[in-house]
């Protein structure tokens, strides 16, 4: 069994208030699949890439047990670029470039080889690549997750529509979970939206946390106070693949499963905020690791005296 991570695998300048980078290696799959690697060890990834990418930058992912035979390498292409300054606040930006390149005419392949997958991590893509890709398995993951953002619902409501129809669970922030629903309040807005196809839904909420809505039941995740914060790209991506990577290790979906899954999807995030691309989360050991999860554990503990 494993876990398959499709999204994009792509090229990053960024610039924050802290400083600025040259082009590094970012995108979806990527923040993903490094995140899920700490906690599962049968990751496979889908993308496309140029042959700007290097053997150095696909390397990464083979020291980390990822398997990148559905990474497709297009000579004499680019890879996916986008450049983007965050203002002062650290959570609005701007972006000053998008490149699409390869992804333009991105036609997912799914080797013979990823045909054993139970967990399914679906990127930021388009709707439509996100169908393609699940109606290509053969038998259907135990279970789907889907991100996604308010650009598609803006130009592709209908795919996207469609799309979640197919999915478990849908990770999106508190924004877009508005602007799907129609509802301000975040309560609201999950009733609506878990009757659109998931089973269970994720309000990233930044700084503030998450939130996870399944049927009746709510959980409230925590943010971790950082004192600094150097780069928020990637942030949700990697705790999407935390989240996931937690899911397909212990292999039982529930609730109980989910608010834990959350809670290491967001330590890893926590971690990548601290450098800029995936610095941070290249090198990071379990007792690192460990020790976050316990900071979060930490947070929300307490002891009611009678």
């Amino acid at each position: 069994m494993s876990l398959i991570i499709i999204g994009t695998v792509a090229f990053d300048a960024i610039e924050t208030p802290f400083g600025k980078t040259d082009k590094i290696v970012g995108g979806a799959a990527t923040y993903a699949s490094l995140a899920a690697s700490y906690f599962y060890k049968k990751v496979k990834i889908v993308g496309v890439v140029g042959d700007d990418f290097h053997q150095a930058d696909i390397d990464t992912f083979t020291t980390h047990g990822i398997d990148t035979e559905g990474l497709q390498v297009k000579e004499g292409e680019k890879s996916f670029f986008w450049s983007g300054k965050y203002h002062n606040d650290m959570n609005s930006r701007d972006t000053l470039a998008t490149e699409l390149n390869v992804l333009a005419d991105f036609d997912p392949i799914i080797p013979e080889s990823y045909q054993d997958c139970e967990f399914l991590m679906l990127g930021n893509l388009t709707p439509k690549i996100q169908q393609t890709v699940i109606k290509r398995l053969k038998n259907r993951p135990k279970l789907v997750v889907l991100d996604t953002m308010n650009f598609w619902m803006d130009v592709a409501m209908d795919d996207l529509l469609e799309t979640l129809k197919l999915v478990d669970v849908l990770t999106i922030n508190d924004e877009e979970a508005r602007q799907l629903s129609g509802e301000y309040s975040l309560v609201k807005a999950s009733k609506k939206i878990l009757t659109m196809g998931p089973k269970y839904l994720i309000i990233k909420k930044g700084e503030h946390g998450a939130l996870l809505f399944h049927e009746d039941q709510i959980f409230s995740a925590p943010a971790l106070p950082l004192a600094e914060v150097f780069d928020p790209t990637g942030a949700g991506d990697t705790f999407a693949g935390g989240f996931i990577g937690y899911l397909a290790k212990v292999g039982t979906v529930n609730f109980n499963n989910m608010k834990n899954a959350i809670i290491f999807g967001s330590a890893l995030a926590s971690f990548c905020v601290e450098k800029f691309g995936t610095e941070k989360i290249v090198n990071l050991t379990d007792e690192e690791v460990a020790a976050r999860v316990q900071q979060f554990v930490n947070l929300s503990t307490f002891t009611i005296e009678a």
